[in-house]
Order: structure tokens, then C-alpha cells, then sequence
């Protein structure tokens, strides 16, 4: 039997056993694989049920469409990124750290990082289904990052004067932009440490302009 969302939409009968779980995470996985090997728009439904074994139907009786499968993808990988992060936000620099251990942890997650650079960048054509995620993950990012600052420059432990937005912009730009060349090159890119040394340059020389 389906179920009613608020709005009225039907959504497709799950089925909690055991079983019914483990197919729908197969499923899932196999999804994230294929949109991060060929894009949201390349891959097909059909290509993800056979991989899976199943039937388009037998996708769909999991994941009602196939923007609904991209968005439980995406909100896989952020469970995996929350799961890391702890049950509270380090503060100050000890946030800025985490970024770093969390790019080194990326070296580790090739398919996750693919996935990410193939959609975000996938996503700023016109009518994705994954472009509001994007927009709003940016805009999260960059508050996440901007209010570490804040608390780094209230403990002491940055310079005054920083440009915190404009710093913050471009940590996740740096972090964004080594993702893409690691992926080309994995053997000659270290992510971690030019995250590192990206991070350390900014809080030491970027003031407020005018300054």
C-alpha cells in the first residue's frame, strides 16, 4: 500500500522488513555509482535496475522518480558528512582543522567525491533537480565557515581586520577546486595539505579590503 506525503503525493510502499531495507540500500548505492561514473542526466533508470538486478518498476517501488533517487543520493552523502562532523560543530579553528581532516578523509571516498563534483557542477544547468540542493549546500557552507571565523577572531586566535565572507568564499572554492584536479590526478595532487596551506595563507594575509 502507498502512503500519503501532506502535500497529498503518493509515496511508494518501502516495506520495513530486513530485506526490503538492504535491496533499497543496494539500490541506493548503485544509483550514487552511476550518477558519479556518468552525470544525473546520462544515467538512466533503466541502467541503475539493471545493474541492480530489478526492474524499473522495482526501482520505482522504492524511489517514486528518478529526482527522487538523486535526492536520497545526495542526502546519503550528507549523512555520511554529519556522521564525521560529531554530535556538535567544533569551533574557531578547531572547525577549520576538521576541514582539512575531512579532506584527507575525501582521499579515502573516490565515488563520494566524484559524485559531488559531477553534480554540483552538473547542477547550474537549467531545470536540474539537484540545483536548489547546491545553491542552499554553498550558502550553508559559507555561513558554516564564515561563523568559524567569527568565533576563531573573537577566541584570539586569528588577526583582526579578516574579510570573513570573502574567506570563507574561498576556502570551499580551494577545497572544491582540488577535488576536481585529485580526481585527475590523484597521484599528484595532496588535498589535504593545500587545503592546509590555503587556510593558514588566508588567515594570515587577507584583511578587510581597504585595509
Amino acid at each position: 500500500m502507498s502512503e500519503s506525503t501532506p502535500n497529498g503525493e503518493r509515496q511508494p510502499r518501502t516495506g520495513k522488513s530486513l530485506k526490503a531495507q538492504q535491496r533499497r540500500q543496494e539500490i541506493l548505492q548503485i544509483a550514487m555509482d552511476t550518477f558519479a561514473a556518468r552525470g544525473y542526466n546520462n544515467a538512466s533508470l533503466q541502467e541503475i535496475a539493471d545493474r541492480a538486478g530489478v526492474t524499473q518498476a522495482g526501482v520505482l517501488h522504492y524511489f517514486r522518480s528518478k529526482a527522487q533517487l538523486l535526492t536520497s543520493v545526495l542526502d546519503l552523502r550528507d549523512a555520511t558528512d554529519i556522521e564525521q562532523l560529531g554530535p556538535e560543530r567544533p569551533r574557531g579553528l578547531a572547525f577549520l582543522r576538521h576541514l582539512v581532516d575531512t579532506v584527507r578523509r575525501n582521499t579515502e571516498r573516490e565515488g563520494i567525491v566524484r559524485l559531488y563534483a559531477v553534480l554540483s557542477a552538473e547542477s547550474v544547468t537549467e531545470g536540474h533537480p539537484a540545483q536548489d540542493y547546491f545553491r542552499d549546500r554553498y550558502a550553508g557552507l559559507r555561513t558554516m565557515v564564515a561563523e568559524a571565523l567569527v568565533e576563531a577572531s573573537e577566541l584570539g586566535e586569528t588577526r583582526p581586520g579578516l574579510d570573513l565572507e570573502g574567506a570563507a568564499t574561498a576556502i570551499i572554492a580551494v577545497m572544491d577546486g582540488l577535488q576536481i584536479q585529485w580526481l585527475l590526478a590523484p597521484h599528484s595532487v595532496d588535498m589535504a595539505a593545500s587545503t592546509d596551506r590555503v587556510i593558514s595563507a588566508l588567515l594570515t594575509d587577507i584583511t578587510e579590503p581597504g585595509n
